[in-house]
């Protein structure tokens, strides 16, 4: 059965323009189709939001979700926040299942966590010794859609702090080779020390990367590595450090100097011209559909709001491959309907979301605009906002 064709009209961004748009087959024209039928009229145009970085797959306690349902669950509460595109950073869960649900967002797999024998979370990672990383990457490389991804750093009981996995030789082969067969690589850290060899060895991007420096985020920005900093789940650092006190207290001051510099390390990441995408590593304790948190907190931490708006749209999009709103694109459009420039608080209540030409989501009526001031109001209805709180657990 083939969807009806849709007519769209707003201000579209990242453009800033007011316009119309039609979808048709799936896809975006600017062209008038005759007989589409209108869904939003006003407001604000958006190409779909990413999560760059989470796990679907892990339930609340770290059990692996295998059930269609579950899963299904975890990609809709991301949808109904405005994702359309997820880049999982890792899940034991093969989530393949979910392309055939033309329902749900589109899902960029990194395979397997790639971690050190006992130096992840238990279940997770595929535990390799370092001579033998380099072909698994090249297998963690063919079954993924593009992406690889290391663990770089963890917890070392021996020396009772964070310390990299790694030796550098080991990882410029890795890099290397997930090159060869034309994927990414990305890298978990927290911490300072396994960063220079990850940089140094050509690495695409850094999740977390809350012990970047001055150096690092210059390299970085010189050799183009983006940086995804997860500030969501950064604020359980405090957590994590007091958990670890009694035992490794040296662990612990790291944790609490990595969180208290956060925001600083993001700040001079974006200022040095690191791309910075937004991801909140949802997935076990953490809660899925918190985009629009980790939106706010990248403002927050400095990024001009606009720039924290693209890190989770056009530019994320971009990086990933994936076309915005452009002639011929694949329609994956989130209506809002006031300016999310002027107010982050909006992306917490997106109007319309349309979905590979169809709309599977509707709030409060039809949008309409006030095109003398440009602000948009609901026809009728409320609109409810998600109850976000829950635990949280770094993945």
């Amino acid at each position: 059965m083939t969807a009806p064709a849709l007519h769209l009209s707003g201000v579209l961004l990242p453009a800033g323009e007011h316009r119309d748009l039609w979808v048709t087959g799936g896809r975006i024209t600017f062209e008038a189709v005759p007989g589409a039928e209108t869904v939003s009229t006003g407001g604000f145009v958006l190409p779909g939001l990413v999560d760059a970085h989470c796990h679907v797959g892990i339930g609340r306690g770290g059990e692996h979700l295998t059930d269609l349902a579950a899963l299904r669950a975890q990609a809709l509460t991301e949808r109904d926040a405005g994702v359309l595109a997820l880049r999982d950073c890792g899940s034991p869960v093969d989530t393949r299942v979910l392309d055939e649900h033309p329902d749900l967002p589109r899902v960029i797999r990194a395979g397997r966590h790639l971690a050190a024998p006992r130096r992840y979370i238990p279940g997770l990672a595929i535990e390799l010794e370092p001579p033998d990383l380099v072909a698994e990457v090249a297998v963690q490389a063919r079954r993924g859609d593009g992406w690889v991804k290391l663990v770089g750093d963890w917890i070392d009981r021996g020396v009772g702090d964070l310390a990299p996995e790694w030796p550098d030789d080991v990882l410029g082969a890795a890099i290397a080779a997930a090159h060869a067969e034309g994927a990414r690589v990305t890298a978990h850290t927290f911490g300072t020390d396994a960063l220079p060899g990850l940089v140094r060895a050509g690495i695409d991007c850094i999740e977390h990367g809350t012990g970047l420096t001055e150096e690092l985020v210059g390299e970085m920005a010189a050799r183009g590595t983006a940086v995804v900093p997860t500030l969501v789940n950064v604020e359980n650092f405090p957590g994590f450090a007091a958990a670890g006190e009694k035992r490794f207290p040296a662990y612990a001051s790291t944790m609490r100097r990595l969180y208290a510099n956060s925001g600083a390390v993001v700040r001079a990441a974006y200022e040095a011209g690191v791309p910075v995408f937004a991801g909140t590593d949802a997935g076990g304790g953490i809660d899925h559909g918190l985009i629009a948190d980790e939106v706010r907190a990248l403002h927050a931490a400095g990024l001009p709001a606009e720039a924290a708006l693209a890190a989770a749209s056009w530019a994320a999009r971009a990086w990933l491959g994936l076309p915005g709103i452009e002639e011929g694109a694949p329609a994956d459009l989130v209506v809002y309907e006031s300016d999310p420039r002027s107010d982050l608080d909006t992306l917490l209540s997106p109007q319309r979301t349309v979905l590979r030409g169809v709309v599977v989501g509707s709030r409060g009526g039809a949008v309409l605009v006030d095109s003398c001031h440009g602000r948009a109001t609901p026809r009728t209805g409320t609109v409810d906002r998600p109850d976000r709180a829950g635990a949280r657990r770094p993945r």
